[in-house]
């Protein structure tokens, strides 16, 4: 009697059927580590397929007929939060991958990347952890610093959740894809203070994952460029 499959289960949600094969037959390359365990052409029939067969990762476009990825994103954080959704999208847009964040997805790749980084991203997503491509967060940092001469950057300053130093270093080390005992070891702190740092971060952003934190910390300016 064989054994059940202790491979990370893979749901791939594309209208692009080409994609979807490309993807199955990259997924084959991982062997036993990642096991497929669905496809679906849109929203509607991706957030059916994980109620039925209850993946540990989604890997979802964005534009797709009928729901769209967004959209079933949040249903699926909505019904089932503890399964992982990974953007997969040909749209390098701010804009979506702010909305991807704020939505609950805990990663964000363009359909080009990488085999090693789609690999690190489900496994990452599978241990419930968030990754983002440094890329991205650096150039929604950009964004974020332009936005900063607005008229509405007095109001948001002033409504900006207020945070220790300590949570914002911590805040910083998530944007940049950092696991909890990365965070731990780095700083000399205990993995369970960390976890104790980043409910305390959660309840002041007024959100429930790393990603939504990233996403919340951008727009209220939260996090900053890199000086050179």
């Amino acid at each position: 009697m064989n054994s059940p499959s202790k491979g990370i289960r893979v749901v791939i949600a594309d209208d692009h059927p080409v994609v979807r094969k490309g993807l199955c037959m990259t997924l084959v390359e991982f062997g036993e580590e990642i096991e497929l365990v669905g496809e679906a052409a849109d929203g509607a029939a991706a957030v059916q397929l994980v109620e039925e067969v209850q993946p540990n990762v989604v890997l979802m476009d964005i534009r797709m007929p009928g729901m769209d990825g967004l959209e079933a994103l949040e249903r699926i954080r909505a019904c089932a939060p503890r399964i992982a959704v990974v953007i997969l999208t040909t749209y390098n847009e701010d804009a979506f991958l702010l909305r991807g964040l704020q939505a609950g997805a805990c990663g964000y790749l363009l359909k080009d990347c990488p085999l090693e980084t789609l690999l690190h991203a489900i496994r990452a997503a599978a241990r419930g952890e968030t990754l983002l491509q440094p890329e991205m967060v650096a150039r929604l940092l950009k964004v974020q610093a332009g936005a900063a001469a607005s008229p509405l950057a007095a109001t948001r300053a002033a409504n900006k959740p207020r945070l220790t130093e300590r949570e914002l270093e911590i805040l910083a080390a998530i944007a940049r894809g950092e696991r909890s005992k990365e965070i731990a070891a780095r700083l000399g702190l205990t993995r369970r203070t960390i976890e104790t740092y980043l409910t305390a971060i959660y309840q002041k952003l007024e959100v429930d994952s790393r990603a939504a934190a990233v996403a919340v910390a951008l727009e209220q300016g939260l996090l900053r460029p890199k000086e050179n």
